[in-house]
């Protein structure tokens, strides 16, 4: 929804005098607790927080030695979706009565008023600005929360538009841009959202009034539409972490409670993923967003539908190949884990489609590959390993000859893994003639004395497996090491004769160009001359 300024709800009993709430209630302690100690901006503001916070932005300033991720983050701060007044005539709180001290046949109008003047937005970009109506929003904030759970029979057809658009109002922003350049999410420290001292409330709030008994899909549907969850969605981005930890909650309540969204929230989240993978290659939620569609993925009914298909093998399988994989692996390794459960006959297009996107110059990818490939062999079925292990067990060859230690070391873990280890066994035949070759030139030639027990570790436990087929392959090795040998050796001899052939051919024509062949040119050279002489004088 857009940031509409509200109608002017009806009027309400106006308790100006009313004193505020003394300490903090049961849900402010609640939050503190799920937050954990944080930074001032998340605790309640007064003028004194705001001077100290000031007065270290000074200091900071004033150091020529801060950190490079502190000053980037302090300069797309400055740039934060800053929180500006909806309504300028609206912008003083005022002290109302509590709901619960209100006769019940009032606390509706109460809550109206409430609800509208906590649509109205601050500016916490500065910290001394509003601080007594930023104070007396929150406070009201943590009421509404603690009166939605508490109540029963409050939500109704008048209270729903008047909640959505006091959520909308306060949640759906403008972003800062996604483009700076010298940001990286790998390594700068994120840029926490300036007015999270309210949107954590609200955030609260809105799951409270989603869970409770009272609440009625089919009549808020009416508001909780296409437009607000492609909004919501929008918001995804947030550098904030906190921010998209109550965005998946959100969307996952949103997800099990409107049906006729479902459909519509999987076409959007397939739409990020694209404009992710092809285009941008920078989305904050990615990670979120997966572990939505993990829990997703776990309910969809047998059999799985030829759309869901098509998303695994046209979207989640190509977010492999995206730089910044690491980010959201763990929870991309899951969704592809759930499909493979759900339907054993996508283990071949998975590993297929693994090995055409496996990292060539990143090491630290081709671990998480490793990793992820023995996630799904620990569910794979026998029938479906056949299908694979030859085109599979030839890249964990060139893994385990992979001169980067920890990429070689994750691959020969495969056999410290006992349902992987009996997989092999039953499939020595095929597998020990491929792994062979790097594993023994491994046991001579690597440089980690760590990678050359493993090594040792392996090809014991495949001589275990099946001896005569390793004494044969062991036999098999040293001729062809011989052979190889001797064709270097028939080789180098080649270039020698080749070499000596092209030495005595530039001595013979270094030969042929001698002094003895000058008399000849020269007295071709007198005779010219004198014929020209002639001629002159003839003429």
């Amino acid at each position: 929804m857009s940031k509409e300024v509200p109608k002017t709800p009806p009027a309400a009993k106006s308790t100006a005098g009313a004193p505020p709430s003394s300490g903090p209630s049961n849900l402010e302690k609640e939050l503190l607790e799920k937050q954990g100690p944080g930074p001032l901006i998340d605790r309640p503001i007064s003028a004194t927080a705001a001077a100290t916070a000031n007065a270290a932005d000074q200091r900071d300033k004033m150091d020529a030695f801060v950190k490079r991720s502190a000053n980037k983050r302090r300069q797309r701060q400055s740039s934060n979706s800053a929180l500006s007044v909806a309504n300028k005539a609206h912008t003083e709180m005022e002290h109302l009565a509590l709901l619960k001290d209100t006769a019940p046949g009032e606390q509706e109008e109460l809550l109206v008023k409430k609800l509208y003047l906590c649509s109205c937005l601050f500016d916490f970009m500065d910290a001394t600005a509003d601080v007594k109506n930023k104070e007396m929003k929150r406070e009201t904030l943590l009421e509404l929360a603690d009166f939605i759970s508490t109540s029963r029979n409050v939500l109704n057809e008048h209270i729903y538009p008047e909640v959505v658009r006091m959520v909308g109002n306060n949640l759906f922003r403008v972003l800062p841009p996604a483009d700076t350049p010298d940001y990286d999410p790998e390594e700068d420290e994120p840029s926490l959202e300036s007015a999270w001292p309210h949107l954590q409330i609200v955030y609260e709030f809105f799951l409270r009034v989603l869970e409770s008994q009272d609440f009625n899909p089919q009549i808020a549907k009416k508001w909780i539409d296409i437009k607000f969850v492609s909004q919501l969605l929008e918001l995804f981005d947030s550098e904030d972490p906190r921010e998209r930890d109550y965005l998946k909650t959100v969307l996952h309540r949103i997800y099990g409670k409107f049906l006729g969204l479902r459909a519509f929230i999987r076409k959007q989240i397939n739409h990020i993923f694209l404009k992710f993978i092809y285009e941008t290659e920078h989305f904050n939620g990615v990670g979120e967003l997966l572990e939505i569609l993990g829990s997703i993925i776990n309910g969809f009914a047998l059999p799985l539908k030829a759309e869901h298909k098509q998303f695994l093998v046209k979207v989640l399988i190509p977010l492999h190949k995206v730089r910044c994989l690491g980010l959201y692996h763990a929870q991309l390794a899951y969704c592809i884990v759930q499909f493979i459960e759900k339907d054993a006959t996508l283990t071949e297009p998975v590993i297929k489609g693994m090995l055409k996107y496996w990292p060539k110059t990143s090491s630290q990818k081709e671990v998480m590959f490793l990793g992820e490939i023995e996630e799904i062999l620990d569910v794979i079925e026998p029938v479906q390993f056949v299908k694979v292990q030859e085109l599979l067990f030839k890249q964990l060859a060139r893994c385990v000859a992979s001169p980067h230690f920890q990429v070689a070391e994750r691959a020969l873990y495969y056999w410290n893994n006992e349902y992987v280890l009996n997989l092999i066994e039953d499939n020595c035949a095929v597998i020990l003639p491929i792994m062979y070759p790097a594993l023994y030139k491994m046991s001579k030639e690597h440089w980690n004395p760590t990678i050359i027990g493993l090594v040792y570790n392996v090809l014991k436990a495949f001589m275990e497996m099946n001896s005569k087929l390793f004494d044969e392959l062991t036999a098999q090795y040293k001729n062809d090491r011989v052979k190889d040998k001797k064709r270097d050796k028939d080789r180098e001899e080649l270039w020698t004769r080749l070499d000596k052939l092209a030495v005595d051919d530039v001595g013979k024509k270094d030969k042929d160009r001698s002094p003895n062949s000058l008399p000849t040119s020269a007295t071709s050279v007198n005779a010219t001359s004198n014929n020209d002489d002639k001629g002159k004088k003839s003429s």
